[in-house]
């Protein structure tokens, strides 16, 4: 197929999309990022017609993103709090939900702190969205991420050296890197595995990101219960705990933190569709 206008190739994506039971819009994605355009633009230029490479690199990703693989794992990176992170097989894809945890957590540490250097830790990191997030919008925090797989902290370096951002990374299993330091933080953030082990998940999920990222046991909240039980070793008497947490979960969790921490003041955080998203404890 030659001579194909940039509409006309949008419209057989959409298609063709469709037709598979993906997102129809996903198209535009993939020929923003055949084409190194915005979305303005590409839709300015709607009536350019596409060079025989261009349309057969896009006709590939479709039916590649057709048969279930990400579209992030395609273009190669996902955009998370207006920055491009890599991503691959080795990491979760950050989701918008995890931006409203960096929003409640900046808005806590000032109400908490107010203006001072402090210590934070982010538990399970990933492509170190959440660390190198959370270091670029308040520099003056000491950012320490963790994660248990080396092929996962290869993706969350990469992506702190593109951003410039100045994160310590440790290889651990939860809090065990931070145990062994012996060292205490102020705030604890984590993103960790929540979704039951019997839960099905799209395919898209299921055969392309890592399981050792999305379950967290039968109820999914057995590293929940983990933090419960370890987080007071590695805390200063004054802290913020912040999770990330599955819908109709939030209860389950609280009932965890307050448990741990009676004195301290926990609470549920809905997010912008009205599901309970974050538990957040200051200590």
């Amino acid at each position: 197929m030659s001579n194909v206008k940039v509409y006309e190739a949008l419209h057989w994506a959409s298609s063709f999309l469709k037709e598979h039971h993906r997102d129809e819009n996903a198209g535009e994605l993939l020929m923003q990022w055949v084409l190194q355009m915005g979305r303005a633009q590409l839709f300015a230029e709607q009536r350019m017609e596409l060079r025989a490479d261009d349309w057969q690199r896009f006709e590939a990703a479709v039916k590649d993103h057709g048969e279930g693989r990400p579209i992030q794992h395609i273009i190669g990176y996902e955009e998370f709090y207006g920055r491009k992170f890599i991503v691959n097989k080795d990491v979760l894809i950050p989701r918008p939900e995890t931006e409203e945890l960096i929003v409640a957590v900046l808005k806590n540490i000032r109400a908490h702190f107010g203006d001072q250097p402090l210590k934070l830790a982010d538990i399970g990191t990933g492509s170190g969205a959440i660390a190198i997030t959370m270091k670029l919008e308040n520099p003056v925090l000491d950012v320490s991420a963790s994660d248990i797989s080396d092929a996962a902290l290869e993706v969350a370096r990469k992506n702190a050296q593109q951003l410039n951002a100045d994160i310590h990374f440790y290889k651990g299993d939860l809090l065990e890197p931070f145990i062994q330091t012996g060292d205490k933080w102020d705030i604890i953030v984590s993103n960790p595995p929540y979704i039951p082990n019997e839960e099905t998940l799209s395919d898209v999920v299921q055969e392309h990101e890592p399981h050792n990222a999305l379950f967290g046991g039968v109820d999914g909240l057995d590293f929940y219960r983990r933090f419960a039980q370890d987080i007071h070793r590695v805390i200063h008497k004054k802290a913020i705990i912040a999770f990330e947490i599955g819908a109709g979960q939030g209860e389950a969790v609280a009932n965890l933190m307050q448990q741990a921490f009676p004195s301290a003041d926990t609470e549920v955080i809905y997010d912008i569709n009205g599901k309970d998203r974050i538990v957040m404890t200051r200590v």
